[in-house]
């Protein structure tokens, strides 16, 4: 009998890391601003910004440190409202409160995406916006640029889960006025921790590098605009939150392996996905049109079940090998919006997205995954389902 597969580990790091790493170790020379030039810090950001087509790339400690930066880049004022959608990570509403803002959370409908009423109605209360691409899943950002657009309000992407994602075949991370990437071990490219941040606007990455860490001129290491560095060092404190060297050897050999890994992991989805529909009590959402989407993991909603029912299907679950996370109902869930105690006048209820949260599922689906894995993930969570409701149904009659 099959064993349940490993989705936690990552793919192996590729060997063209390996040399480069041991030189490092060698020289023990680990952080990025000791060599004079063509540290590797310096060339993941040079490649990461040619990969995704823009001007300037940042790397620094974790995404949740690019969402910080990108806000205090903006030079919000204390106490600056910033719309996020009310399903993403708990990173996220901190990042805001970091930056000494006040997040505002609007509501995000059964697919995952951000509610675009609810969206429009509180944008004019702003003056910034995060959009989360939560677990890769893109909401209209053709609507959503259109309306903060024409209002002048900064967008900022939290591209976390969505590196190689498209929209209309532009990449996701590219639309905003900054996007911001994760290297966390569960996202596309591994590097246990680590983000960066990409834009094209010279003075927004100037002011994210000297407060990223880049001291006493060391930001004449970075090729943006010479004449701006020096008047915004020493007016902007530091809260050292750079990359180190050998983050970035891990990473940078990693990104020939983007577009194989992205689709990898669309076709192990939608293998995953086919198969869950047809259970009548499992509901992928369908993308939008414009997506092209570079998923790691699969999530789906339970359709007509009672909450014990759903306890029970991930119980059934977990107990064959597939750990699956209802987001409502995982304790202490960091992805829940009414376990953000630390956010300034949590709104007392969502009721749109608590709906969605209380029966969405999230499972690993690591693009390395063969098919035979997957079916066996699949046939389990369909499995799982059945016997979940078995118990209600023959009470029922």
């Amino acid at each position: 009998m099959m064993q349940a597969p490993n989705v936690h580990d990552a793919e192996p790091i590729p060997e063209a890391a390996r040399e480069e790493i041991d030189r490092l170790l060698q020289s023990g020379d680990l952080f990025r601003y000791t060599a004079p030039e063509n540290a590797p810090v310096s060339l993941l950001e040079a490649e990461f910004a040619a990969f995704m087509g823009v001007k300037y790339a940042l790397a620094v400690s974790s995404c949740s440190a690019a969402l910080f930066l990108s806000l205090k880049a903006l030079g919000l004022p204390r106490d600056a409202k910033v719309l996020i959608p009310a399903f993403t990570f708990a990173a996220v509403p901190s990042s805001v409160v970091h930056a000494e803002c006040r997040p505002v959370l609007c509501e995000v409908g059964d697919n995952y995406r951000v509610n675009l009423a609810d969206f429009e109605a509180k944008l004019d209360e702003v003056e910034a916006v995060i959009i989360s691409h939560m677990r890769g899943h893109t909401s209209d950002m053709d609507a959503i640029m259109t309306m903060c657009n024409a209002r002048s309000i900064p967008v900022v992407e939290d591209a976390a889960h969505s590196l190689g994602t498209r929209w209309n075949g532009q990449k996701i991370g590219t639309m905003g006025r900054i996007g911001c990437f994760s290297f966390q071990s569960y996202k596309l490219v591994n590097a246990g921790e680590g983000g960066i941040m990409i834009t094209d606007d010279p003075e927004i990455v100037a002011k994210a590098i000297i407060m990223s860490g880049a001291y006493e001129h060391n930001w004449n290491k970075h090729p943006v605009l010479m004449d701006v560095f020096p008047a915004i060092q020493n007016t902007l404190p530091l809260y050292n939150l750079r990359m180190s060297n050998l983050s970035a050897a891990v990473i940078r050999p990693q990104l020939a392996h983007v577009e194989r890994r992205v689709s990898d992991g669309r076709r192990n989805h939608d293998h995953v996905a086919a198969k869950l529909n047809q259970s009548p009590w499992i509901t992928v959402p369908d993308k939008l049109p414009a997506e092209e989407r570079a998923p790691d993991s699969i999530q789906f909603n339970l359709d007509g079940m009672s909450e014990d029912a759903r306890r029970d299907f991930a119980r059934i679950a977990a107990e064959a090998g597939v750990k699956v996370q209802i987001f409502g109902l995982s304790a202490d869930n960091a992805r829940a919006f009414w376990n953000w105690h630390f956010v300034p006048d949590l709104p007392r209820d969502l009721p749109a997205t608590r709906a969605m949260l209380m029966r969405a599922c999230d499972v690993r689906l690591p693009a390395r995954l063969t098919p035979a894995e997957c079916d066996f993930i699949a046939d389990v969570l369909v499995s799982a389902a059945e016997q979940a409701v078995t118990p209600e149904r023959a009470y029922g009659t």
